[in-house]
């Protein structure tokens, strides 16, 4: 039988890095953070990574483990998350993965093995391959090796498109297939799944409005200058991250920096919207409402008597 771990998900702001702090002090648990952008150096404020006085000398892993100039995939994320998971096992404590980067945790418990490693010499001529056919033509050149993953992808999403014609010249067999063969292979862990949201889509916007202000509070304007300053790119991944880029343009002068705050909170809600998208999908996830406020203690009753039925205590 694959190991036990206890998955704490849900949107933005919904209160997971607290409650994961409650579960693990409670179940003899340590915390692996499954955050995309938590993960980079430096990235503090706006990533709402949690402080040391917030984790309570639980350990917390796979926060600042990249830098911000590099690109992290998920499938990186499941390899070294695995080994922290299974370093956790090992000590007989319980892994508490918390966070709301859905594929980045259906990965780690899935054991998913990616397609292929990324070529970088084969990744940009594919990109300018796809720069000087167009869109269009290009997803047509790979719909006749892989009609089922062009069909899914559209003719402007190069990132996904030039991915999978990469996997395919690589391995000679289509992304599509390496997907079917992973999702054969039984689960690496056996996660018991609680998601934290509000009964009111309007309370969590709220509190998503209240914790950028916060953030901005805490000096997030200096933490972008500072990156940049330090020579990350504006264009690399980690400056994608909600909080960071609309800060980096008013720093450069082409908006203000109310209209930045503004397009960060309107970003940050439609974020959450998608994680909720995301997740209620999802049939293996029990559902935890908040009422306007989180009540952490009762939400620690009922997490913990949840995970008992499921054999975690």
């Amino acid at each position: 039988m694959p190991d036990k771990l206890a998955v704490i998900t849900g949107p933005t702001a919904a209160g997971k890095t607290a409650l994961g702090v409650e579960l693990a002090l409670q179940l003899n648990g340590e915390v692996v953070s499954a955050d995309s952008m938590q993960l980079y150096r430096g990235m503090d404020i706006g990533t709402a990574k949690p402080t040391a006085a917030e984790m309570r000398g639980v350990p917390h892993h796979m926060l600042s483990v990249a830098d911000p100039a590099e690109d992290y995939s998920a499938a990186r994320y499941a390899l070294e998350a695995a080994r922290c998971v299974d370093d956790i096992l090992s000590r007989g404590r319980l892994p508490i993965v918390v966070g709301g980067t859905g594929l980045y945790i259906d990965a780690l418990v899935a054991g998913r093995t990616f397609a292929a490693p990324a070529d970088a010499a084969l990744r940009a001529a594919l990109g300018a391959e796809y720069d000087a056919l167009g869109g269009a033509a290009f997803r047509d050149k790979l719909a006749a090796v892989d009609p089922h993953r062009a069909a899914r992808l559209s003719p402007g999403d190069k990132k996904r498109l030039v991915r999978a014609l990469e996997v395919y010249i690589l391995t000679g067999k289509t992304i599509t297939e390496h997907d079917a063969l992973s999702r054969a292979r039984p689960p690496r862990y056996d996660a018991v799944k609680l998601a934290l949201t509000f009964h009111d889509r309007e309370t969590l916007y709220a509190r998503i409005d209240r914790r950028v202000d916060e953030m901005l509070a805490r000096g997030l304007v200096n933490e972008v200058r500072q990156l940049l300053h330090g020579g990350l790119r504006r264009d690399g991944t980690a400056m994608q991250a909600i909080g960071y880029k609309e800060l980096a343009a008013a720093l450069a002068g082409e908006l203000s920096l109310d209209e930045a705050i503004e397009r960060v909170k309107r970003e940050s809600r439609r974020y959450a919207k998608r994680q909720l998208t995301w997740l209620r999908r999802e049939r293996e996830l029990t559902w935890y409402y908040w009422a306007d406020e989180p009540d952490f203690d009762s939400a620690r009753r009922f997490s913990t008597a949840f995970f008992a039925r499921h054999g975690i205590e």
